[in-house]
């Protein structure tokens, strides 16, 4: 399976594939499983593809990752009830859809910019900047933030589908991914990478504001999967 070729739901191929080498092994729960990387090639998958299936895993209580130790086997193999859905979008799926699709929204808000747009766009980053410490906080200024930069091309279908995309971080799945990589520090890059986009668009630089967006989406999928590691050293 090439990570480049994206099937809709890749991440939940790989964690059957994770659940089969478990029943497979016989592991009971507790037991520890191999190495993210000795997994990866395992399964011929990729890293970033792994990690999401073992997030996934972990919502639904099959797997625990215990963070500089391993990924241990959990309570049940059977997906809890209440789980994240055999369909639900996987973080790193919305996020490339994000990058492809707010790109082009940036683009245009770059083309349609007033003095309005800047603002509100001036003032979140001020919140922003005092609210790094603050998870619950940057992430609805974070929200508020790509739907300003939407909202200024006046077109309702896309505030829309930029809230409606959003919110899509709040589910579990994306939760449980944020908490394993989010912090002071990423809020400050995020936090950067949106006044870089603020600036392309004051300089009405429609092209620039278009890889600006994707740069800072494209960053915030790399983040998701560089800073979660589960074995006890920094190279992993």
């Amino acid at each position: 399976m090439h990570h480049d070729a994206k099937p809709r739901r890749q991440y939940r191929q790989v964690a059957d594939q994770i659940l089969s080498l478990i029943a497979t092994q016989g592991l009971a729960p507790g037991a520890r499983l191999p190495s993210e990387r000795d997994l990866a090639e395992l399964l011929s998958v990729s890293r970033p593809s792994l990690r999401e299936a073992l997030i996934a895993l972990e919502v639904e209580g099959c797997v625990d990752i215990r963070m500089g130790s391993g990924i241990y086997v959990g309570a049940s193999l059977l997906p809890e009830s209440g789980g994240i859905g055999l369909d639900s979008e996987g973080p790193l799926e919305i996020l490339q859809a994000r990058a492809i699709i707010e790109s082009a929204i940036a683009e245009e808000a770059a083309r349609h910019v007033t003095p309005a747009l800047l603002q509100r766009l001036d003032d979140n980053l001020h919140e922003m900047g005092q609210a790094l410490d603050d998870r619950g906080r940057a992430i609805v200024l974070d929200g508020q933030f790509h739907i300003a930069v939407a909202g200024g091309v006046g077109n309702g279908v896309l505030s829309n589908f930029t809230a409606e995309i959003y919110e899509k971080r709040l589910s579990p799945f994306f939760v449980q991914f944020s908490t394993r990589f989010e912090g002071p520090r990423t809020w400050r890059l995020a936090l950067a990478e949106h006044g870089a986009i603020r600036d392309a668009i004051a300089d009405g630089d429609a092209p620039a504001a278009r890889e600006a967006m994707r740069h800072h989406l494209t960053e915030s999928q790399r983040r998701f999967t560089e800073s979660f590691l589960v074995e006890g050293t920094l190279g992993a």
